[in-house]
């Protein structure tokens, strides 16, 4: 078998319980390639993980390969009673897989074709060499009886010399037999042992790739206590700049504060001079009230005397207003006694 071509995938298989879900083949990508059989004329898809054959697939004329996303393919394989599938790092190489596979459909198409005309000529050819074999006898019985004794001698002579070169063909290869049965025996001796030897290195790996599976689980947990971690810092970071700025916050109040102090001895001196100012402003208006009541008291008293000097003045009218008629009637009286006299 030699390689057509080779590629690079992720190989999953169809999980034989549900006939729906993908189960991961192999835990990264692994080299997946074409081979072509030279003595059987035919194809297969064949895939290694490690020492762990994934893929053997040989391809048949009624295979189907189908794109089921933009990188991803799927066929199914009756003889091995799956489905398999192929997940690609591009869609170019999906593209290059799928034409290259229905390109070996075809050719195994081809080649079972063939194959099926070699089968019916050699059919054909058996059946007329049977045919003629019929019409030699034949002839041979409607000959001369001699020419037929003879003929039977040549054939006998010719048949013996056959046998004797084919005991001779047969003795040979019966030895050739011999030694490859014995090759075959010490290569079967030698396979068991190294089945043996592959089965005690399998155990091996395979408890060397459980414990790293169970390593890989721990160090995915010390990276997801590492990551809260992480987490965590940056929390407790942001906090800490929080922090400075609040403290940066505080030292700059600090700072007006003590400019602050700074002047309140200042602003006490000042404050106990209005507080003086205060205390004479509040005697000041102390005397001013004390005027303020004597001034009401005052005027008060010049109201009363002004309604006391009203009520006189009223009265002194009414005398005046009596003292004037008084005269007024004088008046008369003397305008009358001029007249009079």
């Amino acid at each position: 078998e030699q390689p057509i071509f080779t590629t690079r995938a992720h190989v999953f298989q169809i999980d034989p319980n549900t006939k729906k879900n993908w189960m991961p083949a192999s835990k990264q990508a692994v080299t997946v390639s074409y081979f072509y059989d030279v003595t059987r004329n035919s194809y297969r898809i064949i895939s290694v993980d490690g020492a762990k054959v994934i893929i053997n697939s040989t391809i048949t004329p009624n295979m189907t390969f189908t794109k089921t996303s933009q990188k991803f393919g799927q066929w199914a394989d009756s003889r091995a009673n799956t489905v398999f599938g192929l997940g690609f790092s591009s869609e170019q190489q999906l593209t290059k897989f799928a034409e290259k596979f229905q390109e070996v459909k075809e050719a195994a198409k081809i080649a079972k074709d063939k194959t099926q005309e070699k089968i019916e000529t050699s059919s054909d050819h058996s059946q007329a060499s049977s045919v003629n074999g019929t019409d030699d006898e034949k002839a041979s019985h409607t000959g001369p009886a001699n020419t037929h004794l003879k003929s039977e001698n040549d054939k006998l002579k010719i048949a013996l010399t056959q046998s004797a070169a084919n005991v001779k063909k047969w003795e040979i290869e019966l030895q050739t037999l011999r030694e490859s049965n014995a090759r075959l025996t010490t290569a079967l001796q030698e396979s068991a042992a190294s089945v043996e030897q592959w089965k005690r290195q399998f155990s091996i790996c395979r408890d060397e790739n459980d414990r790293l599976r169970n390593k890989i689980d721990e160090l995915e947990e010390q990276c997801s206590e590492i990551n809260r971690e992480k987490e965590k810092n940056t929390q407790l970071k942001r906090r800490i700049e929080e922090l400075e700025a609040e403290l940066r916050e505080k030292e700059t109040e600090l700072k007006d504060l003590r400019k602050q102090s700074e002047i309140i001895p200042q602003l006490m001196s000042e404050c106990e001079y209005v507080s003086e100012k205060l205390e004479a402003a509040e005697r000041d208006n102390q005397n001013l009230e004390d005027k303020v009541r004597s001034l009401k008291t005052d005027i008060e008293e010049s109201k009363y005397r002004q309604r006391h000097l009203k009520v006189e003045l009223k009265s002194f009218l009414e005398v005046l207003d009596g003292k004037i008629d008084d005269l007024h009637d004088f008046r008369r009286g003397l305008s009358k006694l001029g007249t009079d006299n």
